[in-house]
This record gives C-alpha cells, structure tokens and sequence, in this order.
C-alpha cells in the first residue's frame, strides 16, 4: 500500500524538519504544501526530502489541502494522510487513523479530538468546534464528532471522487459533504492533540464564519428543495396566519389593519420566491448532474 502524508504548511520553519523527520517513519513520501509562507518553510522541508510545492501566494487551507489531493492522485497514492504542521498531532495516532483503511472499514477516517476526551482543548475552541460541528452533522449521513479535525486519512477511492475547491477553512466540511453525498464511509477514531500558546494559525472567528458559509453554500446546492422549500413552507403558513388577521380585522373594523397587512404580504411574498427558488435551482442542479453522468 503507496501511503502519502500531506502537510500544509504557512510559516512552520521552526516545527517543519521535526515533524517531517518523525513522519519518515511512517512513509517516504511526503507532501508539503508551501502555502506562500515567507519564512525557510520551503527551504528546509526540500532540506528534509519533502516533495515541496508552493504557492507564490498564501491562498487558504484549502486551497493547500487541495493542491496536496491532486499531487497524491497524481502520484497514485493507495492512501493519503493529511497531518498539520503547527505540531499539535503525534506521530503515534498514525497507526490509529490508517487501520480501518487498511481493514477496508472506512473510506475516510478521521482524527477526533473529541471521542476520548484526552485533549486539553481551549474552552472557546472546544465550543467553537461542536458548533461546527452540528452543523456539519444536519447535513451528511453520519454523525461525527469533530468535522474540523486536520488529521484525516483518505483511501483510494476518497481521492478519485472528492474534488475539493473550498480555499478556505470550510474545505474540512465540503470534503465531508461530497463524501456522504456519494455514500464514501467516514470514521473516527480517537487522537490526543497537543495545544500550547503558539500553535494552531488559524482565527477562531473567521475559521468558524469561513465553515458556516461552506456548509450553507453545499447544503443549498446539493439539497435545495430542502434548504430553500422549508423555509418557503414556514414563511407561507406565517403569511397565511397573518392574512387571515387581517381579514378577521377588516371584518370587524371596516378597514385594513396596515401592520398585518404588511406582514402577510411580505411573508407570503418572501415565501413564494423560496419556493421557485428551490424548484429552480434543483431542476438545475438535476440537469448539471445529468450531463455530468453521460
């Protein structure tokens, strides 16, 4: 089995050799992602027999992790770890996450901070991420317990079907999105993350706002009917609710009760534009899906 780890990287001069070094315990092969750092990142991860492949530019997470899934397909790889390179992962969670792969018990399996609880997690972060994470839940199959973990392992299969255009941190839920849309099984197993004051880059804000608009994008493209006709429903019952009112008053008074009014007209007009909106895009979405299969 052709095993690949891939390592996106932004400023990681001073962790970079060590966790490489560590990794060619595993493989041989490894990927770095230089994602337009400013430092020796690129330097030294060649120094170290790193597969090195950069970005004039720093373009995002995903745009990294993305670059890394091509050149793993493109070397044939059997399968392809992703590991972070700010040094919260061990090197002994390795074996974990690649032996369901290896037992053909998963297509992809990731990390979890969150199933033993060994992780001395951030309060905020913690709180952050199981956020993130019901969210990513109400819209794949299974139901995990971290969607952001960066420590995955995908086989084969994973990397001829998932096509990741994400550039941000929203990459971690569209992979899985994809991935439960064509039926590929996700896993998770325990992993002990190591925080200390200067690891993990990544703000905390815009992680979480860059997730939330991935996952509503993907929801509202693979399942619009649902995430445009539910809403339609609600907003028509209100509006009816309220038309209603209005005639009740109208009935009584003799006149229009310019707030109901209002309210109805304006609910039911919200209503009836999520409704087209969703019979819209899904014969659209349907007619894209079907050229894409001839």
């Amino acid at each position: 089995m052709k095993i690949i780890i891939g390592i996106p990287a932004y400023n990681e001069e001073e962790k970079i050799a060590d966790i490489i070094l560590k990794l060619k315990e595993v493989t041989d092969t490894i990927i770095v992602c230089n994602d337009g750092s400013s430092d020796l990142t690129k330097q030294i991860s060649e120094e170290n027999g790193a597969i090195v492949i950069s970005h004039e530019k720093n373009e995002g997470y995903g745009s990294a992790i993305r670059t890394i899934f091509l050149k793993a397909k493109e070397l044939e790889a059997d399968m392809l770890i992703t590991f972070d390179a700010d040094g919260q992962h061990r090197i002994e969670d390795i074996d974990k996450v690649i032996l369901p792969i290896k037992n053909n018990q998963a297509d992809i399996v990731i990390g979890s901070r969150f199933l033993e609880n060994s992780s001395k997690i951030p309060k905020y972060r913690k709180l952050g991420i199981n956020i993130i994470t019901k969210v990513t839940n109400s819209t794949i199959n299974e139901k995990i317990t971290d969607s952001q973990s960066g420590f995955r392992a995908y086989n084969k299969k994973t990397l001829e079907k998932i096509n990741p255009t994400e550039k941000g941190m929203g990459i971690s839920t569209e992979i899985l999105i994809k991935a439960s849309k064509i039926n590929l099984i996700i896993v998770e197993v325990p992993i002990t993350v190591l925080y200390a004051k200067n690891t993990s880059t990544h703000n905390p804000v815009s992680h979480g706002t860059s997730v939330i608009i991935s996952t509503i994008k993907y929801t509202s493209i693979e399942h619009p009917l649902k995430f445009y006709g539910i809403p339609s429903l609600i907003f028509l019952i209100i509006g009816l609710t309220f038309t209603f009112f209005s005639l009740d008053y109208y009935s009584e008074i003799g006149r229009l009760n310019t707030n109901l009014t209002i309210i109805a007209g304006g609910t039911i007009l919200l209503g009836i534009t999520l409704f087209l909106t969703s019979i819209l895009l899904y014969t659209l979405t349907s007619v894209v899906r079907e050229n894409a299969r001839r």
